[in-house]
């Protein structure tokens, strides 16, 4: 099966999309700010560890290139998109386990 989002590589971060797509504002507001907090301790902790990726992949990138679009649900969601934006520059496993933990803490 073909997916046309970059996040719909994994289950985990198609359920954890989904799941935010339908709280609150505020909730999500408020996760939102902790997703970037937590994506940020990860790059410091790369950084320190001088193990960041050379790159991020293509479909990262073309993700990131089209939120300028704003054609996807949550890039009308400036928090929201901040935080997609943030944790899509993680290494994937990184990305995976963020969006595996958003969606079991939101079921």
């Amino acid at each position: 099966m073909y997916n046309r989002r970059w996040y719909d590589k994994y289950k985990e971060t198609e359920i954890a999309m989904n799941l935010l797509k339908d709280l609150h504002s505020t909730i999500r507001t408020k996760l939102s700010k902790d997703i970037i907090k937590v994506a940020s301790a990860i790059k410091t902790v790369h950084r320190e560890n001088d193990t960041a990726p050379l790159s991020i992949g293509l479909e990262r990138v073309l993700g990131l290139y089209q939120t300028n679009k704003a054609r996807r649900w949550y890039d009308k969601q400036p928090d929201l998109s901040d935080a997609i934006k943030t944790i899509s520059t993680l290494p994937e496993s990184d990305y995976v386990n963020i969006m595996e933990g958003i969606g079991m803490s939101l079921k």
